[in-house]
């Protein structure tokens, strides 16, 4: 297939065109806010509403990964809005052209995320599960939303709600490895928490998957089958690096911290791939002991 992908120089972006081009054979088409450089980059702008869809012709499926990181700043108001504008603004305009298109892509597989749920305490949570209530629920569901163009055009839309993807090289968990390996690593708050993650590997084979799979739509979890507490994350980082894990960070530190977005670093989601694993998808790294090895190789 030719497919087009928007956010292509990001962690999951960069290990998605990995993928579709060597493992896949796939043509690859980037999606890029500046002039064009090379032969596979086209032109995009979210904020001016504008796509070069005429580079876009030909392409079967987009991928759209781009948005602001939710944890990459403190959370003022300025960067709240940056989180939000990035993703419904992005993808309002993307799935707006697409449905424009005389002959448009085949599927439109959106990112987003498991903040659609909130806290959902030690209760196991599958898509059947509606929004919860916040900041980040709210830029979930109107992040969604924002795709209602290509829906309606027919497109078969598909939302990856992502999970924390245990990574060495960036993300969330990129920022864990350093501190577990000083042996400054330990649990967040009481460690209660629920953690639910994915290994990069089965979220790269997830998106794919969501790619060739023609009768899934809607919100699909892209989380390992059984989430873990951040107690388990903590030991088993500690085990699989040889650290000692002897620094909890306490939850009134974290607040002064990471201010607004502590209470979602605190916060439970123990969210489980219903509609991943009813599809047939089998997770090469099912167990945290297992995600946590991989990135670590």
């Amino acid at each position: 297939m030719r497919i087009a992908i928007t956010g292509s120089t990001g962690l999951i972006g960069t290990a998605l065109v990995r993928s579709l081009r060597t493992e896949g054979g796939h043509e690859v088409v980037r999606l890029v806010r500046r002039a064009p450089t090379a032969a596979d980059e086209v032109r995009w702008d979210p904020g001016r509403q504008e796509v070069d869809t005429a580079g876009l012709a030909g392409c079967e499926a987009v991928v759209h990964l781009a948005g602001a990181g939710v944890g990459d700043h403190r959370w003022t108001a300025a960067y709240k809005q940056e989180i939000r504008d990035s993703r419904v603004l992005g993808t309002r305009t993307l799935a707006t052209a697409l449905a424009a298109m005389d002959t448009p892509p085949r599927v439109l597989l959106c990112g987003s995320a498991i903040g659609y749920y909130g806290d959902t305490g030690d209760r196991r949570t599958d898509e059947n599960a509606p929004a919860g209530h916040g900041f980040l629920p709210e830029v979930c569901v109107a992040w969604e939303d924002a795709a209602t163009p290509a829906q309606d055009a027919g497109i078969r839309t598909v939302f990856a709600r992502t999970g924390l993807v245990v990574a060495r090289a960036g993300g969330a968990w990129g920022r864990l490895f350093p501190l577990f390996r000083l042996g400054l690593g330990g649990r967040l708050g009481d460690g209660s928490q629920y953690w639910s993650f994915i290994s990069l590997d089965d979220h790269i084979a997830a998106l794919r998957h969501l790619l060739d799979s023609e009768d899934l739509a809607g919100p699909v979890n892209l989380t390992a089958p059984e989430p873990v507490t951040n107690r388990e994350v903590t030991a088993v980082m500690g085990k699989v690096l040889n650290r000692p894990t002897l620094f909890p960070v306490p939850a009134p530190v974290l607040r002064i911290a990471l201010g607004e977005f502590a209470g979602d670093v605190l916060g439970s989601q123990r969210v489980v791939p219903r509609r991943l694993l009813d599809s047939g998808f089998t997770f090469r790294h099912p167990g945290i002991m297992e995600a946590v090895r991989a990135a670590a190789a």
